[in-house]
């Protein structure tokens, strides 16, 4: 049974940081994409963060510069790492992995999700 658990949220002050960890089980990843999403209070869930399995990432126009995907294929985990952080980076963080290797955006094109973890930035 695949599971991926996310930890490392929490409260932080404006410009603080975080670093989200995503710890998949059950199965290997290291040839699959895994992304990052967000999800606000009354907003739908959008794209964070992408990255496949050679090391190649994208990341949405709002974090880039202060977010950073990355993974340890030994560990068959993926971070992100969070700087600069906003009152509007508030949300619901979940991780996904991909059946595909290929970077991904969309909601739809992620097969496992894991439960998500609050991040907090009080202003």
């Amino acid at each position: 049974q695949v599971q991926l658990l996310e930890s490392g949220g929490g409260l932080v002050q404006a410009g603080g940081s975080l670093r989200l960890s995503c710890a998949a089980s059950g199965r290997t990843f290291s040839n699959n994409a895994m992304g990052w999403f967000r999800q606000a209070p009354g907003k739908e869930r959008e794209f964070v963060a992408s990255i496949n399995w050679s090391g190649s990432r994208i990341h949405v126009d709002s974090v880039k510069g202060r977010f950073t995907i990355s993974r340890d294929n030994a560990k068959n985990t993926v971070y992100l790492q969070m700087n600069s952080l906003k009152p509007e980076d508030t949300a619901v963080y979940y991780c996904a992995a991909r059946r595909s290797s290929s970077l991904g955006s969309r909601i739809n094109e992620y097969d496992y999700w894991g439960q998500g973890t609050q991040v907090t930035v009080s202003s």
